[in-house]
């Protein structure tokens, strides 16, 4: 800012420890950080790496930064405005008065009574028609499946004897089949 000039990075390595005190060997660590913050700018011009950092550029970014930071607070200024007005009209209707509390305790009533009723017509749910019909195609489906099953172990106890020779006997053994194995009717 001193200086307002532009400097290479070994004009830099010369003039940082004369005037700041700063070691030449941690300038550029030091030029490196300063770029990442974005409070020296560099170029690249030609082989040639520029750095400089003039005063007009940080006033600047704090003057958008202030012009940012008062639009964000008249956006929430004018929410709350508007929060606050929705608030004063859901009041309108709602003052505590004797009819208001009557009508509050019918409705925790008639709450916990449809509770109630729920509960109730749970309980015989399985006696509903829909349910019943519900349940007999699920067992169908499941009875369709186990048979099946079974067919699928009959064919492989088929293919069984046929390929290796095996009796029924001892491939019913050896796969845990139970003797009594048929379809479900």
């Amino acid at each position: 800012f001193a200086q307002k000039d532009v400097f290479q990075l070994k004009d830099l390595e010369k003039i940082a420890p004369k005037e700041k005190g700063i070691t030449s060997m941690s300038v550029k660590e030091i030029l490196q950080s300063l770029v990442d913050d974005g409070m020296v700018d560099t170029d690249r011009i030609g082989t040639s790496n520029y750095f400089w950092a003039f005063p007009s550029k940080a006033l600047h970014a704090r003057k958008r930064k202030l012009e940012e930071l008062e639009s964000q607070l008249a956006e929430s200024s004018q929410k709350k405005e508007t929060l606050q007005k929705s608030i004063e009209k859901s009041k309108i209707g709602r003052e505590d008065t004797a009819e208001r509390a009557a009508l509050l305790k019918e409705l925790a009533a008639l709450r916990q009574e449809k509770e109630q009723l729920k509960a109730e017509i749970d309980k015989y749910r399985e006696c509903d028609p829909d349910v019943v019909e519900e349940m007999r195609q699920t067992n169908q489906v499941a009875k369709e499946a186990a048979n099946r099953w079974t067919d699928n172990i009959f064919s492989i106890k088929s293919w069984a004897k046929r390929k290796f020779g095996f009796e029924e006997s001892r491939i019913d053994k050896g796969f845990g089949i139970p003797e009594d194995l048929d379809y479900i009717d």
